[in-house]
C-alpha cells in the first residue's frame, strides 16, 4: 500500500460538496512525512450554520427521513457498511495516509465502522417503550424518539472508526447529522460522506464541516438549532463544550474524554502474556489511545522480571513507515503531539523515574517518538498523572490488593482499566472496585459495538456502543391515555 489520490477535500451538506463561504483552506499532513498531503476547505460559523439548516429541514415532520421507518433506516446502514467494506483498501490508504497509524491499526478503524453501521442496522428495529402499570382508568406507555440535530466532533486518533460509530448511534435512531471531522485528520470523514449519497440517504442527513475547534465546532456547540452535542477528545475541551451547551440552550451533551487507565498485574498471573498484552494496552496506535493501560500497577514478587521484559519487548517494536506491514507504531499525529510527550518524558527524568528504554525522537522525519518505558515510577510524578497520549508505558509496584485499588482510584479520571490474575477472587474485586466505564480481566482493549464504552468522573459522560449507547441519542416520552369506562 501508498499514498492515493485525495478525492475529496471539499465541504459537504445537503449530499453536495462546496466550498466555504469564506473561501478558506487549510492543510492536512502526513504525519509520517510531516509534508502536506492536500488542503481542505475551511468551514467556519456561517458554513456550521448552513449545515444546521439543512440537517434541521431532513428532521422536519413529513420529510423523507422521517417518513422511513426502522427497516428503511436499517437498509441504508447496512448498504453504507457494503460500501466501506468495497472501498476498503482506499480507505485504509487515506486513513494511514491522514492520521499515520499503521496499516494494521487503519485497517480496524475501517472495518471497525462497518460494524458499528450494521450493528447500528440490526438494532434499529428493536429499539422499544414499555407499558407503565398505571391505578386507575389509564394507559400508559413510553417510546424513544429521536432528539434531533446531532452534531459529531470527531477525533484525531481514530477517525474512521469514530465517525462511524457516531454514525451508527445518531441515525439508527433517527436524527440527522452534522460530523466536525479533527482538523489533523478530516479524509475519511469526507469520503464517506460521498459513500452516503451514493448508499441513499436523503439530503441534509448527513452533513460534513471540516474545520478548527474554535469557529466550526464552537459555532455547533453554541447554536441554539443543535439538540445534542456528541464529542470524543481532551477534558479540557469537554469542558469547554459542556459549557457551551449550557450557555446556548442547554442541549444534550455526550462526552467520551481522556484517560489514565490502571492495569493491575498481581503475581500469579501469566507473566509472559501479561506483558505482552500490557505492551499492547500501551503502545497501539503509537499509544494515541484514550483508554491506554498507561499505569502499569505490577506486584512486588514479579515486578523486576515484568520490567525487564517489557522493556526488551519495547526495544523489539518495529517503528517507522506505516505502509510496510512489518511495522507496529506509526508516527505521532502532529508537531505539537511530539512536543507534549517528549516533555513528558523529560519531566519523568527529572523526578526520578528510571528510563529503561527509548525517551528521544526517532529520526528527523515525520512526528516519531521511540517506544519508552519508564520503571520506579511514583503516583506524584507528572508522567503517572498526566494522560501522555503517547507511546510511553510507567510502570509501578504495590503490595497488596487493597493498597493498589486505592491507587488505582486516585486519580480524576475514570475510562478504564484492567486486571492480570488467575484467581477469580482478585479479578472480580479489582473490576467491581475500580472506578472506571470499561474493565478488562486477562486481556487489555477489546473492543466491539456491542460494548457500552465510556467513563467515569472526568473521563465523560454517556456511553456510545450497545444499548446503552443508542438510548443515550433519545428523549424519552410517555403518553398517558385517560380510558372511558362504561357502566354495565
Amino acid at each position: 500500500m501508498a499514498p492515493v489520490e485525495v478525492k475529496y477535500t471539499k465541504i459537504f451538506i445537503n449530499n453536495e460538496f462546496v466550498n466555504s463561504v469564506s473561501g478558506k483552506t487549510f492543510p492536512t499532513l502526513n504525519p509520517a512525512t510531516s509534508k502536506k498531503t492536500c488542503d481542505v476547505q475551511e468551514g467556519d460559523k456561517a458554513d456550521a450554520d448552513k449545515a444546521v439548516r439543512a440537517a434541521q429541514d431532513a428532521f422536519k415532520l413529513g420529510s423523507a427521513w422521517r417518513r422511513m421507518d426502522a427497516t428503511g433506516r436499517a437498509r441504508l446502514l447496512n448498504k453504507l457498511a457494503d460500501l466501506i467494506e468495497r472501498d476498503r483498501e482506499y480507505l485504509v490508504n487515506l486513513e494511514t495516509m491522514d492520521n499515520g497509524m499503521t496499516v494494521m491499526n487503519a485497517t480496524g478503524s475501517v472495518m471497525g465502522c462497518a460494524k458499528f453501521l450494521r450493528y447500528g442496522a440490526g438494532y434499529a428495529d428493536k429499539l422499544h417503550g414499555k407499558v407503565v402499570p398505571l391505578d386507575g382508568d389509564y394507559f400508559c406507555y413510553s417510546r424513544y424518539e429521536p432528539i434531533g440535530v446531532v452534531a459529531a466532533i470527531i477525533p484525531w486518533n481514530f477517525p474512521c472508526l469514530l465517525t462511524g460509530a457516531k454514525l451508527s448511534c445518531a441515525l439508527t435512531v433517527g436524527n440527522t447529522l452534522v460530523i466536525k471531522p479533527a482538523e489533523q485528520s478530516p479524509l475519511t470523514a469526507l469520503y464517506i460522506a460521498s459513500l452516503a449519497k451514493e448508499a441513499g440517504f436523503p439530503p441534509g442527513v448527513i452533513n460534513v464541516v471540516p474545520g478548527y475547534g474554535p469557529t466550526a465546532g464552537a459555532a455547533l456547540t453554541g447554536s441554539m438549532d443543535v439538540d445534542m452535542v456528541t464529542f470524543t477528545g481532551s477534558t479540557e475541551v469537554g469542558r469547554i463544550i459542556q459549557r457551551a451547551g449550557a450557555d446556548s440552550n442547554l442541549k444534550k451533551i455526550h462526552l467520551e474524554l481522556g484517560g489514565k487507565s490502571p492495569n493491575v498485574v498481581f503475581a500469579d498471573c501469566d507473566l509472559d502474556y501479561a506483558v505482552e498484552m500490557s505492551h499492547w494496552g500501551v503502545f497501539l496506535n503509537s499509544g494515541q489511545v484514550c483508554c491506554a493501560g498507561t499505569r502499569t500497577f505490577v506486584q512486588e514478587d514479579i515486578y523486576d522480571e515484568f520490567v525487564r521484559k517489557s522493556k526488551e519487548r519495547a526495544e523489539k517494536r518495529v517503528v517507522g513507515d506505516p505502509y510496510d506491514v512489518k511495522t507496529e507504531g506509526g508516527p505521532q499525529i502532529d508537531q505539537d503531539q511530539l512536543d507534549k510527550i517528549l516533555e513528558l518524558i523529560e519531566s519523568g527524568k527529572k523526578e526520578g523515574a528510571k528510563l529503561m528504554c527509548g525517551g528521544q525522537r526517532k529520526g528527523d522525519c515525520g512526528y516519531f517518538v521511540e517506544s519508552t518505558v519508564f520503571s520506579d515510577v511514583t503516583d506524584d510524578m507528572r508522567i503517572a498523572k498526566e494522560e501522555i497520549f503517547g507511546p510511553v508505558q510507567q510502570i509501578l509496584k504495590f503490595k497488596t490488593i487493597e493498597e493498589v485499588v486505592e491507587r488505582a482510584n486516585a486519580t480524576t479520571y475514570g475510562l478504564a482499566g484492567a486486571v492480570f490474575t488467575k484467581d477469580i477472587d482478585k479479578a472480580l474485586t479489582v473490576a467491581n472496585t475500580i472506578r472506571a466505564g470499561l474493565i478488562w480481566v486477562n486481556n487489555y482493549g477489546l473492543f466491539s459495538p456491542m460494548i457500552p464504552f465510556g467513563g467515569y468522573k472526568m473521563s465523560g459522560v454517556g456511553r456510545e456502543g450497545g444499548e446503552d449507547g443508542f438510548k443515550e441519542y433519545c428523549e424519552v416520552k410517555t403518553v398517558v391515555i385517560k380510558v372511558p369506562q362504561k357502566n354495565s
